[in-house]
Order: structure tokens, then C-alpha cells, then sequence
């Protein structure tokens, strides 16, 4: 058989495939390690990894495929009209690919600010104008391009299938949609696009399968140069927005050095600037460790083990609003801020009794709907995969003619020094908006080595939550020894600096009553989260068998794959 039918047939089977009835949903699997294993937020974005690695594709195949079917079923957060980062492991190299969106040449530091040096309400957030330049397609590209073995058009075939024949919507994604209708009636055409979707009836996006069909054709060129991106620019001048022609023109992902360090007998990979993530999961684990004859004996989620943890976040969370930002405009000392000295001298300022007071903790040096996912294909190689439009649907505008939504990630920048982002996170000068800047981040798709082998690939979902909740999964399996399902399903609790008695937790899943009571008695006030923050996607490496896991507060789906090799 020659390759051009090969190629032909093989396509054909990913069309086919993506559109068969999902599998159930596993919480739990054990095989051997020699085996593939995913772990993805949605039935028809995990089929679709399946598919593809069944048909001998690798981890990066799988999850370029996957991310573009979530653009199509996870319309929340999976997207091609946001960005994100790409944590990759493959062959013993880790690398770090940077697809986070940037700030459009025509932004400048005030521009959603009033006369009065006010905040625009939600200026950053709906409309146009909240929209920075997308990075997602160019992320995929550069990521196939690099390290695909299967033909582009083959990875982007099952979205297509999708698009075009339509999918059947989960209940949580049809009522999410009618919810957030209000939010932006009369400032977006959001409604025009998705008001029809409903449960029990398959919902076609022609538009974007068309955008996927131009992309499966012509690779990233056509999102940034060609008819996609001419049909950007016109939907900016039609609304009202501010990305050029020359914005989608100049945009690069970018290939990055992995956040690296040492903890215990793992070597921890994360994710660097402009992404606070990676120093956040890291400064906290080590921290926990200088801090180990404070925790020993402390029952999971007991008052003094959230009371350390909080003291702990804080802390994080103050170097994060002084020192993090783009690297391209910022000089970030980052080898410091994750040293074992530094992070020593800054656990030994949490005070074991009582809540310190936020003038006492000033940095040390003088998103809600975000999408992750982890796979391991069958040689051991891993993709730990974050990205976003930022908060659910991003900007609510979608490109006509196209079908995707636009992000709304200019709310990551420092909107106003001191002025909390949608997430209640502040910034300063660091993360200022600039022409051309990237926007800091809390993502953090991690992965543990050990022996230079992967061992825990791991990330989630969630804003200013997500590396809380990263840590908190990670200490979970590791420390108190829960299954992974266990790990990922257990309540979890954020603190983010202000205010300093404040300490949040997961809605569906509150801390012990008893824990609350004693927190409350210690001056804390304990509260549910704005928003189910969270949706863990973790794969964990033990005893030679893989086991994944998916959050089950959401509709993920892990499974571990046999795929024999003759």
C-alpha cells in the first residue's frame, strides 16, 4: 500500500473515530507503565487522545488533537481564540512552549481606566477590547512541527468531524451557556452563536469547522495571515476592538527552559515566567519541607495544617504581585526566588499560631475557566497541557465568519496597580500592560521526574487557584498517601494574600466542619469560592503502574490505553 493511500485511510479513521459514542468515564485504572494514559476534562477531547495514539501517534500528537476538539466541545475554556502553555517531556529532553496571548501594539497602561484614573467595570473583561492577540494555533504548530509524527491533517481531522456533524452538549456546558447569556446581552454577539445550543441535540459549529478546515490545510498561516485572520481584523473593526492585521502578523510562540528544581528524590518540571505557576508549586513544596517539624503529625485538612498552608500562600502570592511579568520587559530573578536559601528565610516568617497581618508580609526581595489536560503515551513520553481564554466563554465576542471565541486575558495584566483582576489577584508596575507584553499567568502544567522518568504529570483549571491546587493535589498523593482519584477529588482551600483572613474553599466540597469551627475561632473567615476552582488532570506513576485521574467535581475522563507494540 503506498503512502498517499495510507494517509487517506488513516484520516478517514479519525474522522470516524471522533465522533463515536465516548466511553465511560474511569476513575481510576492500573496497568503497566509500558502503557499510554490520559487525562482530559471532556468525553470527546479524551476519545479523541485515544484515537490518536491508537493510530501511533505520540504524547504531542494527542495533544495537539485534543486541544483542537476541545475548541469545538469545550466551549467554556477549550479554545483557539486564547493560549496557554505546553509542558513537554519527550525522548528525555522537557522543554516549555509559550503560546500565551500579548497585549495588542495598540494597548497602552491605561486604556481601561476613566478620566478619573478609575476602573471601567468590566472593561477588561467583556467586549473587544479584552481580547490580547491569541497564541493557541501558533502553540500547536510550532508543537507538531517539532516533535509530531503523524500528518498535521490527521491531528486536526477529529475537530473538524465535530464542528461539522456536531456533538451531543453535557447538561453543565447547556445550563453554563443559558447562565452566562445575561452576562453579555447587548455588549457581544455571544448569544447569537450559542443561545440554540440544548441538551439531547447535536450542535454544529459550520463556521468553525470551516477556520479548522483552512487550518488543517494550511498549518498556522492561515490563522495569522491568511482568511482567518482577515476575518479577525474585520470582526475588531466591526466591534470595536483594537488587534491588527500587523498584531496577528508578528506573533510568535515562543520555545522556553522549563522551570526546574529539586524536591526530595523528584525532580520538579514547571512552568516559568510569565507564568507565576511554576514558582508558586515550587516555592510551596519546598516551603512545606522547611517546614516539616510544623506539619509532622498534622491530620489531612486539620485547622493548623490549613492554617500552615495559608501562612504559606500568602507569602507566595506577595512575591508574585511584586516580581512576576513578562521576561521580555521585566528582569526577573527567578533562580532566587525558588533558591533553597530564599525560600527557607521566607518559610521561617509564617507564624505557626496566628494570622499575620499583610503589612508584615511584603515580598521577600525588597483563569475561572481554564482547560488542562496530561498524557503519556507508550514510550513514556508526557504533554502536561494548560490553556485559556480566561474567564468562562473569555470575552463573549466571536469572530463572524469563523466561529471561535475571543479571550479576554487583558484582565491578567495589572489593570491598575493594587486594583484586584477578576480573580482578586493584584499586580503592579511588573505586570503593567504594554504593546506586544504577555500577560502573567497562574498555569501550571507540571511534571515530576524521578530517575528522569515520569512519574506524576499534572495541572488543572482554575485562576489565581490553580497552582494551590497543584500543590495541595501533589502533597496529597504523595504525602498522605491517596489514590489519585482520592487526590484529586479531596476538598481543597485557597489563599491568595488579601485579604489576610480569608481562606476559601471548593464549594461541592467544603473542609471538615470541625476545621471550620477552629479556623473561624482563630480569626479566619472560611467561605466558599466564587467558583468550583479546580478540575485536576493527573497522571501518577506508581509502582511501575500508571494511574490516572480525573477531577470528578467536572466531566473529565482518565483511562489508561493498551497499546501493544508487535
Amino acid at each position: 500500500m503506498n503512502k498517499t493511500v495510507s494517509l487517506v485511510i488513516l484520516t478517514l479513521c479519525f474522522f470516524v473515530s471522533a465522533c463515536s459514542p465516548p466511553q465511560q468515564k474511569v476513575t481510576e485504572s492500573k496497568v503497566k507503565s509500558s502503557q499510554a494514559a490520559v487525562a482530559i476534562p471532556d468525553k470527546y477531547g479524551a476519545q479523541v487522545a485515544e484515537d490518536i495514539l491508537r493510530a501511533g501517534g505520540n504524547a504531542v500528537d494527542a495533544a495537539v488533537a485534543t486541544g483542537f476538539a476541545l475548541a469545538v466541545t469545550y466551549i467554556d475554556a477549550g479554545n483557539i481564540g486564547g493560549g496557554g502553555f505546553m509542558l513537554i517531556y519527550m525522548d528525555g529532553e522537557p522543554v516549555f512552549l509559550d503560546c500565551r496571548e500579548t497585549a495588542p501594539l495598540a494597548a497602552h497602561r491605561d486604556m481601561f481606566l476613566d478620566d478619573n484614573g478609575n476602573v471601567i467595570d468590566k472593561a477588561s473583561l467583556i467586549g473587544p477590547k479584552a481580547a490580547g492577540v491569541p497564541g493557541t494555533v501558533a502553540g500547536f504548530w510550532a508543537a507538531h512541527q517539532r516533535y509530531g509524527k503523524l500528518p498535521w491533517k490527521a491531528v486536526v481531522a477529529p475537530a473538524i468531524k465535530l464542528a461539522e456533524e456536531g456533538f451531543m452538549p453535557a447538561k453543565i456546558l447547556v445550563d453554563d451557556i443559558h447562565n452566562y447569556q445575561d452576562r453579555f446581552a447587548g455588549r457581544t454577539n455571544f448569544s447569537a452563536h450559542f443561545a440554540a445550543i440544548t441538551q439531547g441535540q447535536a450542535f454544529k459549529q459550520p463556521a468553525l469547522a470551516a477556520t479548522l478546515k483552512r487550518i488543517a490545510s494550511e498549518g498556522d498561516k492561515d490563522f495569522y495571515h491568511g482568511e482567518t485572520a482577515k476575518l479577525l481584523v474585520a470582526q475588531m473593526a466591526r466591534s470595536g476592538g483594537i488587534i491588527s492585521a500587523q498584531d496577528l502578523a508578528e506573533y510568535q510562540a515562543v520555545w522556553r527552559e522549563p522551570l526546574t528544581a529539586n524536591w526530595r528524590d523528584y525532580q520538579i518540571l514547571s512552568s516559568p515566567p510569565p507564568s507565576s505557576g511554576g514558582f508558586g508549586v515550587i516555592q510551596l513544596l519546598k516551603m512545606k519541607d522547611v517546614l516539616a517539624q510544623q506539619f509532622k503529625g498534622l491530620e489531612h485538612n486539620s485547622p493548623q495544617y490549613v492554617h500552615l498552608v495559608a501562612e504559606m500562600e500568602k507569602r507566595v502570592f506577595a512575591d508574585r504581585a511584586e516580581y512576576l511579568g513578562d521576561p521580555a520587559f521585566v528582569d526577573i530573578d527567578i533562580s532566587q526566588l525558588i533558591s533553597d536559601s530564599y525560600i527557607e528565610r521566607r518559610a521561617l516568617e509564617v507564624n505557626p499560631t496566628d494570622i499575620s497581618a499583610l503589612d508584615s508580609v511584603g515580598p521577600g526581595l525588597h483563569s475561572p475557566n481554564t482547560t488542562h489536560y496530561s498524557i503519556v503515551d507508550s514510550d513514556g513520553n508526557a504533554v502536561s497541557n494548560t490553556y485559556t481564554i480566561n474567564w468562562a466563554y473569555g470575552s463573549g465576542v466571536v469572530v463572524e465568519g469563523a466561529g471561535f471565541l475571543l479571550n479576554n486575558e487583558m484582565d491578567d495584566f495589572s489593570v491598575k496597580p493594587g486594583v484586584p483582576n477578576v480573580f482578586g489577584v493584584v499586580g503592579n508596575v511588573a505586570n503593567e500592560i504594554q504593546p506586544g507584553k504577555r500577560m502573567l499567568s497562574s498555569m501550571s502544567p507540571t511534571i515530576l521526574l524521578q530517575n528522569n522518568k515520569p512519574v506524576m504529570v499534572i495541572g488543572t483549571p482554575g485562576g489565581s487557584t490553580i497552582f494551590t491546587s497543584v500543590f495541595q493535589t501533589i502533597v496529597n498523593i504523595i504525602d498522605f498517601n491517596m489514590s489519585p482519584v482520592a487526590a484529586a477529588g479531596a476538598s481543597r482551600f485557597h489563599h491568595q494574600l488579601q485579604p489576610a483572613d480569608l481562606v476559601t474553599q471548593s464549594p461541592s466540597r467544603p473542609l471538615p466542619k470541625e476545621t471550620i469551627n477552629e479556623l473561624n475561632k482563630r480569626g479566619y473567615r472560611v467561605e466558599p469560592h466564587n467558583w468550583e476552582f479546580g478540575d485536576i488532570q493527573v497522571i501518577w506513576l506508581n509502582d511501575g503502574q500508571l494511574q490516572p485521574a480525573s477531577d470528578p467535581r467536572d466531566r473529565g475522563v482518565s483511562k489508561v490505553l493498551s497499546l501493544d507494540k508487535p
